[in-house]
């Protein structure tokens, strides 16, 4: 079944808070959005912007998204709900220009287990950064430039 498919399946009350965003935002907003008085876990997952890639030093980047990528985030949210017995998940990722620690992407589960919220959690960047059509332009100091994830 393909994750669109899957995404039709989804409860609506499970997807907490799914979506793209070109201005800051933390962790607190995602914990937040998974506060469940049934969960006995929610694991969290935060991607920052780091300093270097492949031995070189970045100094900024930009996130791009394709309009599908709004879809896409919520297709993987969704397709996360029916592969995992979660009470909830939620996902931000930023476009726009970022800097150097910057919040870049935050994902999270909730569920009765500890054991299956960090298996949902983990399922869910690893599969956002699969198939969700977000590009990075990172700058290096040597003042290269590169494009990752594009198709």
């Amino acid at each position: 079944m393909a994750l669109e498919e899957r995404a039709h399946q989804a409860a609506p009350d499970r997807l907490r808070l799914v979506e793209l965003r070109d201005h800051a935002f933390d962790a607190d907003e995602v914990h937040a959005a998974l506060a469940d008085e049934r969960a006995g876990g929610v694991a969290v997952f935060v991607g920052t912007v780091r300093d270097h890639d492949a031995g070189r030093s970045v100094v900024a980047l930009t996130y791009s998204a394709h309009p599908t990528a709004r879809r896409g985030l919520y297709d993987v949210a969704a397709a996360t709900t029916d592969r995992f017995d979660v009470l909830g998940v939620a996902a931000l990722h930023r476009v726009g220009d970022l800097r150097i620690g910057d919040v870049a992407v935050v994902v999270g589960a909730c569920a009765a287990h500890r054991d299956e919220a960090f298996a949902a959690c983990r399922w869910l960047i690893d599969e956002l950064k699969a198939s969700v059509p977000i590009w990075k332009h990172q700058r290096f100091t040597d003042g290269t430039q590169e494009w990752v994830g594009t198709p």
